[in-house]
């Protein structure tokens, strides 16, 4: 008992480990003094739910429009990206590559907990950001109590461009690297799309359950290549960019 009631004291954080098993669904508006239609197909989003395992197809969390399929295990992001149009014109065009392969290809990259650690600690460095948690403030979201974070972000200037946030923690990892670390799943937020656009996505219906294994396994037929030819790909990608563009 003594050993049990240790392990305990020394491992608080296997005891607060979130268990949450279901699926986040959210709607997708555009809030800001410019209005703009949102894609049919784009109205909605989801994402399911594993403890610290999440899984998305839908574009509003994709950080690059080439993204198809995000897999997040703990601290690790997998990708499922798609070139293979912009590689088949390029090919077309006269362009080579080392790489042969279609241009379907899982890019996986991972965190550092100490980074993630450091992200409540104020830092106004351009182009750094810090996480503001504001004790006190909590609203209800598709039936589920919210708490509210401030993510400051600094840009080339060094000017602030807050932006506020609502989660839960009680969902989703610890450290969820799928929104830059915050602590838990952000319920409602407000993105700033430019020239006066903004988007928010807001959750709508939080669903227990409903999510089996196979519903975190990345579809087949991408290549997963390794850092250095990967990054061979991306240079010869970004070089024959360059050389369109002149042309």
């Amino acid at each position: 008992m003594l050993l049990v009631a240790a392990l305990a004291l020394a491992c608080p954080a296997l005891v607060a480990q979130n268990t949450f098993k279901g699926i986040v669904k959210y709607k997708v508006e555009s809030t800001g003094a410019v209005s703009f239609q949102i894609p049919a197909e784009a109205a909605t989003a989801e994402i399911k739910v594993d403890g610290d395992n999440l899984y998305t197809k839908s574009a509003i969390f994709m950080d690059s429009p080439m993204s198809e399929d995000i897999l997040v295990q703990g601290l690790t992001t997998t990708q499922c990206m798609n070139f293979s149009q912009l590689v088949g014109y390029l090919r077309g065009n006269g362009s080579e590559f080392t790489y042969q392969g279609s241009g379907k290809l899982i890019i996986k990259s991972k965190q550092e907990r100490d980074a993630l650690d450091s992200l409540t600690i104020v830092d106004t460095e351009p182009g750094h950001f810090y996480y503001e948690y504001v004790d006190g403030e909590t609203k209800e979201i598709a039936g589920i109590p919210a708490k509210k974070v401030i993510m400051h972000s600094y840009d080339a200037e060094g000017e602030d461009h807050p932006t506020e946030m609502w989660y839960s923690d009680e969902i989703g990892p610890e450290y969820n690297v799928l929104f830059s670390g915050v602590k838990g799943m952000p319920l409602q937020c407000t993105v700033n799309a430019g020239e006066g656009r903004a988007i928010t996505y807001t959750a709508t219906e939080i669903v227990k359950g409903k999510v089996k294994n196979t519903d975190f396994m990345l579809p087949d037929g991408y290549d997963e290549l390794s850092e250095a030819d990967l990054a061979t790909f991306m240079q010869e990608l970004q070089e024959e960019l360059e050389l369109l563009q002149e042309e």
